[in-house]
């Protein structure tokens, strides 16, 4: 597995409960600013071999960036089933709800 890689897989599972983070966020902690479509991969692709929390990724708007409605429903009662409230126009407040780990505890 490539370091970015390592690097994202290691901070998802790290998203505690009742709490988000941006594709984007993971993309700059995990070595690559501009890597945050290679996270959407790595969700896709990693979530269910590695158990990550793939539902406590959203995008910067604070929205789910799912398409299928199936998917957003998922997501949606999952953040919910931890607390996490939604806006009248479908957000979380990333200021109430966003992760920030210790950046530099990540940059190995």
């Amino acid at each position: 597995m490539e370091r970015f890689t390592e690097n994202a897989v290691r901070i998802i599972k790290e998203i505690p409960r009742g709490r988000v983070m941006t594709y984007g966020q993971i993309a700059r902690i995990a070595g690559s600013p501009r890597g945050a479509r290679q996270v959407v991969r790595i969700l896709h692709s990693m979530s269910k071999k590695h158990g990550l929390p793939w539902h406590r990724v959203i995008n910067a708007k604070g929205e789910i960036g799912l398409r299928e409605e199936e998917g957003v429903f998922i997501q949606r009662v999952a953040l919910e089933d931890e607390g996490i409230t939604f806006s009248e126009n479908n957000k979380v407040s990333l200021n109430k709800y966003q992760h920030h780990p210790d950046e530099e505890a990540h940059e190995k």
